[in-house]
């Protein structure tokens, strides 16, 4: 079988032709359940303190753990956008006030013209906990409150809206829904904008937040774990599930240093509604793709941000995808363990993780990882690594086989 797939991911290789020329990541920002920015992530990974803590989300009644954002609760969103109030807007916008970022967009608004600059996101449930709330609250005959505003909060492109709306951009919108690859398949679709020359500025990222239909969700296909989630561990016995958003600004290159998407591969192989082909199939064409369209072989990547859940298939489905297509021994680790499985911002968010490690020469552990799985061929990192990289690899894998891997790096020498 392994044979079979390494024909299969040089053959995805070998299809990207010519590589694609870089893109510039201009300016990122993220929040989750470490803290607010890069500053606070940064500092929660060097620290080794975890986001997650037993499972308060109101409403809920599970044994489980949480990657909760502090302060969402606290910061409604001004009255000019309160038609789009929802607990995912709110961590949205909170992710675009942070290091500037919005200041960042403004600027690239002003030299390209709003018209040029275009957003992409992505998203799994958007603001489907005041669908819940909606429903809760139906009257007598069964009709929905009347304040209720399915297209501002509920529907998949209110994200997408919401954040051309706020950073008042005029460029095309969309937002991608293909569960946990979601933000991480923005990075392509930009690529592609780019390319096209739709635009001349991309806004992608992502948000999910928590939610009764998430929580109950899994815990009903019996994928939480009662503990701290523990990525690639031998015992380790599901999810943990987290909230959080992220945005990067893209360019085209140009020239100059800073920080560059290399490279991108997608597949979808549908081996199974909610299950990963057990050989890892699709994410190996994913991986060998993106590395195809970089111009780079296995061994110029450094690290590689796993998509890691901690779930037994999907651990083993992507360890062995990694054999497939890096070889044994590729050095990584999951930030699942940090965070918390965040969804449909799962993409985004190893992506900006990954922009963090290129820029401080620092790979994280895999946190609540003690013993690694002894059929797994990767190397999963147990303590920190410091030192410099140059490509990252981050994978996003979702229901249904939807497949994405990018490859971050450097621009100039």
């Amino acid at each position: 079988m392994f044979l079979e797939l390494e024909t299969q991911a040089q053959a995805s290789a070998l299809a990207v032709s010519p590589p694609m020329s870089p893109i510039a990541i201009r300016a990122y920002a993220l929040v989750n359940a470490l803290g607010l920015g890069r500053t606070a992530t940064l500092a929660a990974l060097r620290s080794g303190r975890s986001g997650l803590r037993p499972c308060d989300f109101p409403g809920t009644d599970l044994a489980t753990w949480i990657g909760r954002v502090e302060g969402v609760e606290a910061l409604p969103l001004p009255a000019r956008w309160a038609r789009y109030e929802c607990r995912n807007h709110r961590l949205a916008r909170m992710a675009l006030e942070c290091d500037g970022f919005a200041d960042r967009v403004a600027a690239a608004c002003e030299h390209y013209g709003a018209g040029r600059v275009g957003v992409i996101v992505g998203t799994s449930t958007s603001g489907i906990l005041e669908t819940e709330a909606a429903y809760r609250d139906r009257d007598a005959q069964g009709r929905l409150p009347r304040g209720f505003r399915y297209r501002q909060v509920q529907n998949t492109f209110a994200l997408a809206d919401f954040v051309r709306d706020y950073l008042g951009l005029a460029g095309p919108a969309v937002a991608i829904s293909t569960a946990c690859s979601s933000s991480a398949k923005v990075f392509a679709s930009a690529a592609r904008w780019l390319a096209a020359d739709w635009c001349d500025a991309v806004v992608v990222g992502g948000a999910d937040s928590l939610c009764l239909t998430t929580l109950y969700g899994f815990a009903a296909l019996e994928l939480v774990s009662d503990e701290p989630c523990r990525p690639a561990d031998v015992l380790r016995k599901g999810i943990s599930i987290g909230e959080g958003a992220g945005f990067a600004l893209l360019e085209r290159a140009g020239g100059g240093s800073g920080l560059a998407l290399l490279g991108y591969g997608e597949s979808a192989d549908a081996y199974h509604m909610s299950s990963p082909h057990p050989e890892g199939a699709g994410a190996a064409v994913a991986m060998a793709e993106c590395l195809g369209r970089a111009g780079l072989g296995p061994g110029a990547v450094d690290y590689t941000v796993l998509h890691g859940t901690a779930t037994r298939g999907n651990d083993s489905a992507e360890d062995r995808a990694l054999h497939t297509v890096l070889g044994p021994g590729a050095p990584c680790s999951s930030i699942k363990g940090w965070t918390g499985h965040t969804l449909g911002a799962a993409g985004i968010l190893n992506a900006l993780v990954a922009c963090l490690c290129l820029e401080e020469g620092f790979a994280p552990h895999s946190l609540q990882t003690r013993r690694v799985d002894p059929d797994f061929s990767a190397h999963i990192l147990l303590e920190p690594r410091y030192r410099p990289m140059n490509a990252v690899l981050c994978n996003a894998f979702g229901f249904g086989g939807n497949n994405a891997s990018l490859l971050l790096g450097r621009l100039g020498p």
